[in-house]
């Protein structure tokens, strides 16, 4: 089920919160979130229900191995807590990998090998790859005994509530369980539907009205250079920067609905993007991309390789390691696990040039470079990212430094509107947490980080601060109804997120 979909905005969505909030007020919270529970295995059952037994399995299979493990660790040396662990990450793992990569395997062991072991052509579940690294960070933060008490009930809750099961955010269990006993949780509460509501419409719009139609420059590129065909200087670059915004627009609106979803329900979920593109150099995109998952591949495999605990070549192999898998984590192609790798050594670039004794220049000028040269080296890996194959890249690299025909300047001209229109949108105006930090719209961001995160136009002490700050308000209602109105115009065509691959 779409969020984007008639079913979820007209009848799913705004049933099972009438429900919740009806259960709530005549059987408990309790009662409420068992619904929640039911309703999102509803939710993902509606895509296929053949996986819910799988979705269903893992959860109950990892639940009782991290109440083993806790039990065993408070045993003398931690007792089996370590083995258990090792167990439970491998049946995941090994989970995961039967899914995703079972055919990518035997497809390199044919063309490496010489062999011809025959494709299994197996059904990726919907949102493996996600609850997947969540069960896991669970079992691991288990051994470690940071696991608050939960029921049973709280856990399904963390692993299944359908605002975050497909795609993200990558929620914490310390993010979720902190909420589950809220006396007023899963309430009706006119503020959490405003702001649920706004966050919701802001990342439909995203989706439906920005991605989908930048989609339409995109995708004809990238498929005439996958079926061989020869892409001009203008093409490749039309392609490849409608491409990163068409990514950024899709997966940042599906993180906004998700959050929006989930607020409408008093959950608050931490944030997955802070304007990317804004950044000044490669981690600081990492730390503004996909925020969730970096903060994964983090926590539980660049510290659990050494970090930089051991010296600046094992921080820079540990580095490139990290970001390879977490390329191969995205899909089963060698495309992917290059785009890992191509930002493994931007990491490592990035390092060693901060390491020299050089001196910085803070000025508005360097900014201005910094942000531009970082916005194009993410743009040109994000090719890989989208190409269907090595072939289908190249031809797109090929382009991106033929020689431009310069002869229609009238198409020259409109190229430059149409970028510097897309990165005044990215770069200038306030992004959604930026817009709704008085009433802190996701767990990770309140007042206190907007403050600290000043806007690029500098309008926070001038008469325009009113505009770059949500207020319940009649101007804000119709702003949003407006956004509403055009995204439920633009549904005629349903796409799916691009992340939904993964």
């Amino acid at each position: 089920m779409l969020f984007n979909s008639p079913v979820f905005l007209f009848c799913f969505l705004p049933l099972t919160a009438l429900l919740c909030f009806v259960i709530r007020a005549r059987l408990g919270r309790e009662a409420s979130l068992g619904f929640l529970v039911l309703a999102s295995l509803f939710f993902y059952g509606w895509w296929n229900p053949v996986y819910l037994p799988l979705l269903i399995g893992l959860a109950v299979f990892n639940f009782l191995m991290a109440q083993a493990i806790l039990v065993e660790r408070t045993k003398p040396r931690g007792g089996w807590a370590t083995p258990l662990t090792a167990f439970g990450v491998t049946v995941d793992l090994a989970s995961l990998g039967y899914f995703k990569y079972t055919d990518f395997l035997i497809g390199t062991s044919n063309a490496v090998l010489d062999t011809s072991i025959p494709l299994q052509h197996i059904i990726l579940p919907l949102a493996i790859s996600f609850f997947t690294f969540q069960k896991i960070a669970y079992l691991v933060d288990a051994r470690r005994g940071d696991v608050e008490p939960h029921s049973f009930l709280e856990y399904c809750f963390f692993v299944m509530f359908f605002p975050q099961l497909i795609a993200g955010p990558i929620v914490h269990h310390k993010e979720i369980f902190s909420q589950t006993k809220l006396k007023r949780g899963f309430a009706f509460d006119r503020m959490n539907m405003m702001i649920g509501l706004t966050i919701f419409f802001i990342g439909l719009f995203k989706k439906v009205v920005l991605a989908d139609n930048v989609a339409l420059v995109a995708t004809p590129v990238f498929n005439h250079a996958a079926n061989g065909g020869d892409v001009s200087f203008f093409q490749a670059w039309e392609g490849m920067l409608a491409y990163t915004f068409q990514l950024y627009f899709d997966f940042s609106g599906y993180s906004d609905m998700a959050i929006g979803a989930a607020r409408i329900f008093g959950i608050k979920l931490p944030l997955n993007f802070h304007s990317p593109y804004q950044a000044l150099n490669i981690s600081d995109f990492w730390r503004r991309w996909h925020m969730t998952l970096s903060r994964f591949l983090r926590d539980y495999l660049y510290i659990s390789l050494g970090g930089n605990r051991r010296g600046k070549i094992r921080r820079y192999l540990n580095l490139f390691i990290t970001m390879a898998l977490g390329g191969l984590w995205h899909g089963p192609a060698w495309t992917f696990m290059l785009w890992g790798a191509a930002h493994g050594l931007m990491l490592i670039l990035n390092h060693g040039w901060n390491a020299l004794p050089v001196p910085r220049i803070n000025k508005w000028w360097s900014r201005f470079f910094a942000r531009t040269l970082t916005f194009l080296c993410v743009a040109l890996a994000w090719v890989l990212f989208r190409a269907a194959d090595l072939d289908t890249a190249m031809a797109i690299y090929r382009g991106l430094v033929a020689v431009p025909d310069l002869g229609n300047m009238s198409r020259v001209m409109e190229d430059i509107g149409w970028l510097t229109f897309w990165m005044g949108i990215v770069w200038f105006l306030p992004n959604t947490q930026q817009w709704l930090a008085m009433v802190r719209p996701a767990f990770n961001y309140k007042w206190a980080d907007r403050r600290k995160d000043p806007l690029l136009l500098p309008v926070d002490h001038t008469r325009f601060q009113r505009l770059a700050l949500w207020r319940p308000s009649k101007p804000v209602a119709i702003a949003v109804g407006l956004a509403a109105a055009a995204s439920f115009l633009s549904l005629q065509r349903i796409s799916e997120f691009l992340y939904f691959q993964f």
